[in-house]
């Protein structure tokens, strides 16, 4: 069962979303067309009002044009500025009413500027992506955008027949009429908002390996020259997710797409349902395998199990680094006790100043944070014992599944699973900005069963 945290404004973003309503479903209808990189859409949005009534509420959108705005079908007053488009009801909501806001809008997509740089929609030089973590996504769409207000979607994208749309969800119709087609995807599990992926390009479309009965359908689309190094460096893809199903329990959505962009990416993408890579992480020698983890890994540990708001996002992060380690050791790589090590002795020799439970918005995507989450996670893995700790994980990824939960959730869960105190340990590990002493202990990834149960649930 999903449990939603409520919260209120992230304080790391206060700008962005609104805690005052949650947003149950997106319907959203787009046509894009590449060469002159424009953009016009409507937005269909089914949300709830809080335990106050609703005088007014806002959306996140960046500078379009906005064609028509209505609420409940009547038209409100409403305000366009600074990414915020602020709707005041022609009668306010009462509280926990359903109502639904309409929004049509235009214009040229570009990235949000933000510390890291631009975020969300990408223009490349044949097609457009969207990479929002972690507030991009009003780059494209009118969202109420903060990590713990999850929704359904529906997505259409028009766009020109030589051009493939990915997103997350199941692909359910693909018409052609003339010369534009029309995709629309449909994603029931509950989604943040800058995780909603879309990807159009010129791609060949793949299988990686055969679900079977009751799998988990995986494919690749890529531009066909990248073909054969994709087929080495993705091949044990499926093993992976073998793997985390039998490690984190079963795969929580209902398939896997990875995207390879002709172009370069700093870092690959995780959205819902898919990642995105850029061309040079495919090298044919299968020398970025650790990122094919680590993004598979985000589904479980981000994405279904998203945080209640950015301080808390070592639980993406150090999880997702953890996986990594996870499949080396089992896949004949280094263990996860040797990442370890190394990882200790690399931040031993860097600046003691993050507490990476809360760390900040200038240093939330410090490579430190996510040596240190998955150092942390192996320091509970030692204090609890191999089968205490890989039941807490399946434990965790069941029950926060398609909900939101931070750090304090976290460890009261931890600890429902062990006789050992843990209050000290995670208090060095999270709060303490100085580095505690190498974990230790006997630790080894339980064998692969001969045959890998179906669900593998908190016991």
């Amino acid at each position: 069962m999903a449990v939603q945290q409520s919260v209120g404004a992230d304080p790391y973003f206060p700008a962005n979303g609104d805690a005052r309503y949650r947003v149950h479903r997106y319907e959203l209808a787009l046509d894009y067309r590449p060469g002159p990189n424009r953009l016009a859409g409507t937005a269909r949005i089914n949300a709830i009002a809080g335990r106050a009534p609703l005088g007014e509420f806002q959306l996140n959108l960046a500078d379009f044009k906005i064609g028509r705005v209505r609420v409940d079908g009547r038209q409100p007053h409403y305000t366009h500025r600074g990414g915020r488009l602020r709707i005041r009801p022609a009668k306010p909501l009462r509280a926990g009413a359903a109502f639904t806001v309409e929004v049509h809008w235009s214009g040229n997509p570009r990235p949000v500027n933000s510390p890291w740089g631009g975020l969300g929609w990408e223009e490349l030089a044949d097609g457009a992506l969207v990479a929002s973590q972690p507030v991009g996504a009003p780059s494209w769409y009118p969202c109420n955008d903060r990590p713990a207000d999850k929704a359904s979607y529906q997505i259409s994208v028009t766009t020109p027949s030589a051009y493939s749309v990915v997103s997350g969800g199941r692909l359910l119709t693909r018409t052609t009429k003339a010369s534009t087609t029309t995709w629309v995807y449909e994603q029931p599990a509950p989604t943040s908002s800058y995780l909603v992926g879309l990807s159009i390009g010129k791609y060949q479309t793949v299988l990686l390996g055969d679900p079977g009965p009751g799998g988990v359908p995986q494919h690749g689309h890529i531009p066909a020259h990248l073909l054969p190094e994709f087929s080495r460096d993705f091949a044990r893809q499926p093993a992976m997710m073998d793997l985390f199903q039998e490690l984190f329990g079963p795969y929580p959505f209902d398939e896997y797409a990875v995207v390879v962009t002709e172009e370069e990416l700093d870092v690959p993408v995780e959205a819902q349902g898919m990642s995105v890579f850029g061309a040079n992480h495919v090298d044919g020698a299968r020398g970025w395998e650790r990122l094919i983890a680590h993004e598979l890994a985000h589904q479980w540990f981000g994405n279904s199990v998203s945080i209640a708001d950015w301080r808390h996002i070592w639980l993406n992060e150090g999880f997702a680094k953890y996986a990594e380690w996870l499949w080396s050791e089992r896949s004949g790589g280094r263990t996860a006790a040797q990442h370890a090590a190394a990882a200790h002795r690399l931040l031993s020799g860097q600046p003691q100043n993050l507490r990476i439970a809360d760390p900040g918005r200038k240093l939330m995507f410090d490579d430190r944070l996510y040596q240190r989450g998955g150092l942390t996670l192996h320091a509970v893995r030692c204090a609890m014992g191999d089968e205490a700790f890989f039941r807490m994980l399946r434990g965790w990824a069941g029950l926060h599944r398609g909900g939101a939960a931070g750090t304090e959730t976290f460890a009261a869960h931890a600890a429902r699973f062990t006789d050992q105190p843990l209050d000290d340990l995670l208090a060095a590990w999270l709060r303490n900005p100085a580095l505690p002493a190498l974990p230790t202990g006997a630790t080894r990834i339980p064998a692969r069963p001969a045959h890998p149960p179906t669900n593998a649930g908190p016991a």
